[in-house]
């Protein structure tokens, strides 16, 4: 599915949005006196420039709701202004006056809360299977002339699927999610293939046409429904109760990320986390042992070390995957999260 439904509706009624944990809004120590919004910006960007914490950016527009009624819809070309004149900060438009013209400009797009084409990718592919459910998936069972691996257009042959549902995604299991803490299997990743409609089904066996590839596809593959374009309702807040946990991947693969990686996580709907959800990052304190003037062995453990910030935009059961949104050095798995 190429194009994604991606709206960013901040339900700012949310009494998760009031004050987080109640602790006053504190500005960047450099933060600007105003802002000229450009292409390219984002929400989460333009907070960071005035906000010590840039998720707590819908509370500091809720603010001055007169002046920004709603924080998405903030176009390129318009000025913010950081008004400190009265007991909380607030963020204006500014008012700028023009002569009399005719202008002829296109419409400009509002900007978006986070980088989209960072997680648009994952927002209706399939990524974690539970382990216990997979195997009753339709599985591909032949392909079109016996080939090996197919391409667009080509078809595949596969154990009857509901006749209700025209479009199917297919992938196939990957590594298992394992809880650092637990050992417990919390899923399995699913590597996304591509996409195929259902054709017709004759007896045991549905007839589909690959419509869309993004790895080989071939006998033994799985099929999932494809998902429904996602309306993606949010909005940036801290979880309300304690949430601790550990990075379980960086995707991709790779062994370490930083700004804009994306990482999957050892919680999920079962343990209260909620789209949205914004968690620090912590690195573990390490232990040192030390010998002093006494020549007696002394050990120490150090502190966990905040060093960035991870923005919740896909949840599971028990796993979620999260966009890095700041980092001051390497994403590790293992590394802790915890309410920021």
């Amino acid at each position: 599915m190429r194009h994604i439904i991606f709206a960013l509706l901040l339900g700012f009624s949310s009494a998760a949005a009031l004050a987080q944990g109640g602790k006053p809004i504190e500005l960047a120590p450099d933060a600007p006196d105003h802002h000229v919004v450009v292409r390219g910006d984002t929400l989460w960007g333009i907070a960071a420039k005035f906000l010590k914490d840039p998720f707590r950016w819908p509370e500091l527009w809720r603010m001055n709701a007169e002046q920004i009624k709603n924080p998405h819809r903030i176009y390129p070309g318009q000025v913010i202004v950081l008004d400190r004149s009265g007991g909380e900060p607030q963020l204006k438009l500014a008012t700028l006056k023009l002569s009399p013209s005719v202008r002829a400009e296109p419409l400009p797009e509002a900007i978006p809360a986070i980088p989209p084409q960072a997680i648009e990718p994952f927002l209706s592919q399939p990524l974690v299977i539970d382990p216990a459910g997979f195997g009753n998936a339709p599985r591909i069972v032949a392909t079109q002339e016996g080939r090996v691996y197919t391409g667009n257009g080509d078809l595949v042959y596969s154990t009857p699927v509901d006749p209700k549902i025209r479009q199917w995604q297919i992938y196939r299991p990957g590594k298992p999610f394992i809880d650092p803490e637990s050992q417990e299997v919390l899923g399995l990743e699913a590597i996304y293939l591509g996409n195929a409609r259902a054709l017709k089904t004759q007896g045991e066996v549905t007839t589909l046409e690959i419509t869309s590839v993004k790895q080989e596809i071939g006998r033994g593959d799985y099929l999932t429904p494809a998902d429904r374009p996602l309306i993606t309702n949010y909005m940036p807040h801290a979880p309300a109760q304690e949430i601790r946990g550990r990075i379980l991947t960086i995707y991709g693969g790779v062994g370490e990320g930083g700004a804009h990686s994306i990482v999957t996580i050892n919680r999920g709907r079962a343990d209260g986390v909620e789209m949205g959800h914004v968690f620090a990052l912590y690195r573990a304190g390490a232990t040192v042992v030390n010998r002093f003037e006494d020549d007696k062995p002394q050990t120490h453990v150090l502190p966990d070390e905040r060093y960035g910030l991870i923005f919740v935009f896909r949840v599971f059961e028990r796993v979620s995957y999260a966009l890095v949104m700041e980092s001051n050095r390497s994403v590790l798995p293992g590394d802790r999260i915890g309410k920021p």
